[in-house]
């Protein structure tokens, strides 16, 4: 029988997409209140890997990341996912969201992003939600699954996760 351990603390991260690029300060803060400081935020860049988003959130959509300076359990990513959904809501018009958050976490092996939508490689956490392991770190790099959504497996958005997970490592030396 295997020891039960408590697992390693990770950093909550948000990937923010929305067409208003007025909303990303407003979205941030209301996730700083939960999360903690923001401890990193990438520069706004384009959304444009799919039109998925187009009918319901309009043309021109830009996202940013911003990663979190609270460490919390692995386990609180369910409840932060339907958490993250009342927040979009809260900025929706006439049932339209004006706002995507894509809610997450780095731990120094992994990217974990929740989701509403069952897949196969996905795995149920509980309230209706998803986790999957968006990215893995091997060699010194975060590398891509084949499921892997084309932006989060585009060299930029690696790099970005990258730069996360080094400001992880910090905090973990330091606890």
């Amino acid at each position: 029988m295997g020891k039960i351990r408590t697992p390693e603390p990770v950093t909550p991260v948000a990937s923010v997409f929305t067409s208003d690029k007025e909303l990303f300060e407003p979205v941030k803060e209301a996730l700083t209140k939960q999360l903690g400081p923001c401890i990193y935020a990438s520069a706004v860049l384009p959304f444009n890997h799919t039109d998925y988003y187009t009918d319901e959130m309009g043309d021109g959509l830009k996202r940013q990341i911003f990663a979190f300076a609270k460490l919390i359990d692995p386990g609180e990513l369910s409840d932060l996912k339907q958490w993250s959904n009342l927040l979009e809501q809260d900025w929706s018009i006439d049932g339209k969201r004006r706002v995507n958050i894509d809610i997450g976490y780095i731990s120094l092996a992994k990217l974990v992003l929740a989701s509403t939508k069952d897949h196969s490689h996905r795995l149920y956490l509980g309230g209706g939600i998803y986790g999957e392991v968006t990215l893995r770190f091997v060699d010194g790099n975060f590398k891509p699954w084949q499921w892997t959504y084309p932006d989060y497996a585009s060299i930029e958005y690696r790099r970005i996760f990258e730069d996360i997970r080094k400001l992880h490592s910090k905090k973990l030396r330091i606890c």
